[in-house]
Order: structure tokens, then sequence, then C-alpha cells
């Protein structure tokens, strides 16, 4: 019997190249999974400290508004997209608080993954333009060095994770594919995964 992980080569074109590299199966499921756990911890941790911010009785007491007026630099190209989101903070804030919670939720179970992680990828997306210090001529700058910030890593990672279909490792998607409801609607498994 061998304890050899089990290696496969994976072979793709990339960029007009031909790459081809060997991989553990078994290597690449660990991390696939607990980059999964770490990314929905990330978003529901962000998610609940928003909702219960004043306290539970005193739910949703957390509003984007503050931010979106005063945090965004007037060098951003997007400030103007921003302002005027804040001026819709009753919306913005419940999509934020609950759309982090339920991302969260739908990560840590791997239900509906790549819908998640593609909504997720999402915010992440609108936060990292709102780090924006400057716009193209300036390198877009962020607050500690130029383009990559947390929010940049989050939106890859959560890409990777959609398309590797992480949601099947010890996830509820890897039920629901089986399922006869998307075995006979096979666009749904542009959710799962």
């Amino acid at each position: 019997m061998s304890t050899q992980p089990a290696e496969r080569t994976l072979q793709s074109e990339l960029l007009g190249r031909e790459v081809e590299f060997n991989y553990s199966e078994t290597w690449l499921a660990y991390s696939m999974l607990g980059l999964r756990l770490v990314m929905a911890w990330v978003f529901l941790q962000a998610g609940l400290e928003k909702l219960f911010e004043g306290g539970v009785g005193d739910p949703l007491a957390w509003s984007s508004a503050g931010f979106l007026e005063n945090a965004i630099a007037e060098a951003n190209p997007l400030s103007g997209l921003f302002a005027f989101f804040a001026d819709f903070a009753a919306i913005v804030d419940p999509l934020v608080i609950f759309g982090q919670i339920l991302i969260g939720l739908a990560l840590l179970f791997g239900v509906f993954f790549r819908f998640a992680a593609m909504m997720g990828a999402i915010q992440m997306l609108f936060f990292w333009t709102a780090a924006w210090q400057g716009g193209l001529m300036a390198g877009f700058p962020v607050e500690h060095g130029y383009f990559v910030d947390s929010s940049f890593v989050y939106m890859l990672l959560l890409f990777g994770l959609g398309a590797w279909g992480a949601g099947r490792i010890l996830g509820v998607d890897r039920i629901l594919e089986d399922s006869s409801v998307v075995k006979e609607n096979p666009w749904l498994r542009y959710l799962l995964g």
C-alpha cells in the first residue's frame, strides 16, 4: 500500500504558452479547504461585527455612509461613484452586512460556492477600488503600496477557489450536484462547486 500522496499533472495553455506541472491531490484538497474556511471566517466575522457594532440590542448601528463620504480619496477616479453610494446607505448597509454573513456561511458550508465566491469577489473589487489613493497615472496607490492590498488578494483567492470548485470538498455542493434537479438543469453547476 502506497503512503505517497496521489500526484497528477495539470496541462493547460496560459497566455499562449503550454504549461504543465505536477501537483498533489491530497495537498491541493487540504489547501483549498483551509483557504475556503479562512475566507468564510473573514466574511462571517466582518458581517457579524458590523451587524452587532452597536450591541446585540441595537443591530444595524454600523453604517457605510461615514466611510463613503469621508474615507475615499478625492484623487480616486471613482470617488464620485462612492459619494453616490453614500446617498443610498439605507440600501448599501444591509447589502454589505447580510451579504458578508451569507457569503461567509456559503463558503463555510460549501453551498452555492461559485455564486458566493463571485459575490464575495465583487464585494472585494468594490473595497479595493475604494482604497485607491489615485488613478492610473499615479499607479493606483493604495494605503500601503501600489495596486495590491488585502481586498485584491481576497478577490483573487475567491476567484481561484471558485475555479477549482472548492465547495465540493466536504461541502453541500457535492450532494447538490448529484441531485436530480441539478442533473436536469446543468446550468446550475455554474452556481455550485
